[in-house]
């Protein structure tokens, strides 16, 4: 085969590292954002970040006065030529709609007083503010025990049963393996792990050292004052006998083995209802999770108006010290490409929030009636419609959409609730999964607790109203709604 050199000239598409940038940043959320611009901030020297809380904060001066900090740009190098400052281009800053850069100014030096703070300052502002520490359940029975408990002995086995607990407040190993892990030598019998379990058990709060659901509202229903002793016997009964049947709503069987009428098993259940199957759980350390809204919609007079969150948007601007020193030939040639980092990434952010509020403009726009009437009024809306729209693919519309939110006057939104499957109604038209939704939790909110109303006959009643609408399909959308099934909903 003869060997031959040839040139051909072809087209292909190539990712570039500042549309790599752009497609990241665009599905990257709120929180996820602004993690990876504390990074960028800090490997880039260029590039500043105007609403820092640290740009305005106090410092205290070697000789001992207190001066307040100024943004990078906007002071003077310590060291060096101060170099005048160019106006910054709109291309190298990124900053909210509405945002006053000169709005602070350097206040006057202040010196310490007697008490070592500022004397502008106030007293409760001097304090730092610290969280509160949070009382353990571990904390919580070795108060108890310490002031119940006097010999040393019962202590140990008290505070031994006590570090066996789970958060819930259960003792899930029993007492025979708990016996069986202590050393021979201590000699510790079964009998003495049982009365420190009982002594544990009459701690705050009411059914914590139960090893089972039943044993901890039993605890409960026998300490709980005002309960007459009929009912309080019959609660008991329920709890240590019948749990299931009484979990299952399975009433008629419960008065057959009960032999009670409606009236007395009504009583019996109330009190059962006032205990708590997890005592423990008033003690968990758990955080709430919350999420920060990137568009707002509020009602206007021309209607619904969408606008960007400006707590969530970044004031971004280039260094103008930096930039201005690489004008003049006396930078380093590493700092001329950082120079275009920083420049790549404002636009990128601003195309993300514009994007954004493009997107949400779009889903308002097509779903008015939501935010007029509420979800039972929400149209069939899929990707592809709003891609088409705005000119943009759909797997952007798709980026755009996950883990952004949405505040509105029906509550916080992720932007893909707004999309939704459609259902065939009997006129020809479409209805969305959204609205169905809706109305199952209305239909299930308004139903008679001693007949509710099953699959079938909520999919009847959907049928009424025009949709057609299948009982396995009622069935998934109430599960994935957290709604029990009808034999869950009765009451007496």
């Amino acid at each position: 085969m003869k060997q031959s050199l040839q040139l051909r000239t072809s087209q292909h598409l190539a990712l570039t590292p500042q549309l790599q940038q752009s497609i990241r940043l665009l599905q990257l959320s709120t929180l996820e954002l602004h993690q990876e611009l504390e990074q960028l901030l800090i490997d880039n020297p260029l590039l500043e970040r105007l609403d820092d809380p640290l740009d305005h904060s106090l410092r205290l001066l070697a000789d001992g006065a207190i001066s307040q900090q100024t943004p990078a740009a906007d002071a003077a190098p310590a060291e060096g030529p101060a170099t005048p400052e160019a106006p910054a281009a709109e291309a190298d800053n990124y900053e909210a709609p509405g945002a006053d850069t000169d709005s602070t100014t350097p206040e006057a030096d202040m010196d310490w007083g007697d008490s070592g703070r500022s004397k502008n300052t106030d007293d409760e502002e001097a304090r730092p503010q610290l969280e509160a520490h949070q009382c353990t359940l571990r904390d919580h029975l070795m108060e108890q025990m310490r002031v119940t408990v006097l010999a040393t002995r019962d202590r140990a086995l008290v505070e031994l049963i006590i570090d066996a607990l789970d958060e819930n407040g259960y003792l899930e190993e029993s007492l025979e393996d708990i016996h069986a892990r202590l050393p021979a030598e201590l000699e510790v019998e079964i009998e003495e792990l049982r009365t420190a379990l009982s002594l544990l058990q009459s701690f705050d709060p009411m059914g914590v050292g139960a090893r089972n659901a039943a044993e901890c509202l039993a605890l409960q229903i026998r300490r709980l004052p005002g309960v007459p002793m009929v009912t309080r016997r019959m609660a008991l009964a329920i709890v240590e006998n019948h749990l299931a049947w009484f979990a299952q709503r399975d009433f008629n069987k419960l008065k057959k083995a009960l032999v009670c009428d409606d009236e007395d098993l009504r009583e019996a259940q109330a009190v059962i209802r006032q205990c708590n199957p997890h005592p423990g759980a008033a003690f968990a350390s758990d955080v709430s999770d919350y999420v920060v809204p990137d568009v707002i919609v509020k009602k206007s007079r021309n209607g619904w108006q969408v606008s960007l969150n400006n707590d969530v948007m970044p004031r971004l601007r280039v260094n103008q010290m930096y930039a201005n020193l690489l004008k003049q030939g006396k930078g380093e040639t590493a700092m001329g490409a950082q120079l275009q980092e920083a420049k790549w990434l404002i636009k990128n952010m601003r195309q993300r929030f514009d994007t954004i509020l493009r997107v949400a403009e779009a889903i308002v726009e097509r779903q008015k009636n939501f935010f007029s009437h509420g979800a039972v009024a929400m149209r069939p809306l899929v990707l592809r419609e709003i891609a088409d729209t705005l000119g943009l693919h759909e797997s952007t519309i798709s980026r755009v959409t996950t883990q952004k939110y949405m505040l509105t006057p029906h509550g916080m939104f992720e932007l893909k609730y707004f999309f939704g499957s459609h259902v065939a109604t009997e006129a020809g038209g479409e209805a969305s999964s959204t609205a169905i939704r809706a109305l199952i939790v209305q239909l299930t909110g308004a139903e008679d607790p001693k007949n509710p109303l099953s699959d079938s006959k909520i999919a009847d009643m959907l049928g009424e109203q025009g949709m057609v609408i299948a009982r396995r399909t009622v069935a998934k959308y109430r599960e994935a709604l957290k709604i029990p099934p009808v034999s869950l909903r009765k009451s007496l």
